[in-house]
């Protein structure tokens, strides 16, 4: 599967913005899906995940109430809605795909995941 992000911009503390991710090639409801993050001189981190189905959602602590992930099997896209954007927040964010057999399950590590986008940058002023 391909992977291609947008939505990345600059926006001010306080602000929001939505990512968009289009998956291509193969069949998009087969794949477990997340958002990761890079910041300049740190490693990659987790940001939110969504199963199969898109019902089942799981977050890291420093997003939780702000980011609400969410898919569309139909337009085969991942989304992520950013509210009440940080500093701390200012990344390169990657959606991430995984193939997998289990519909309700989310996975939370990088590892876990086959399948990249090319990243899409967001930052955010203070």
């Amino acid at each position: 599967v391909q992977l291609q992000a947008s939505g990345g911009g600059l926006v001010q503390a306080g602000g929001s913005l939505r990512l968009s991710c289009v998956a291509s090639g193969n069949t998009f409801s087969d794949y477990a899906m997340a958002w990761f993050r890079q910041a300049p001189g740190k490693e990659r981190e987790f940001v939110a995940a969504v199963n199969r189905g898109g019902g089942t959602a799981y977050y890291a602590d420093s997003v939780k109430g702000r980011f609400t992930i969410s898919r569309d099997n139909t337009k085969n896209t991942l989304s992520v809605q950013m509210n009440r954007l940080k500093p701390e927040d200012t990344a390169v964010y990657y959606c991430a795909a995984k193939e997998s057999i289990a519909y309700y399950s989310v996975y939370s590590t990088s590892s876990q995941y086959n399948y990249w986008g090319q990243g899409t940058l967001v930052t955010v002023s203070s």
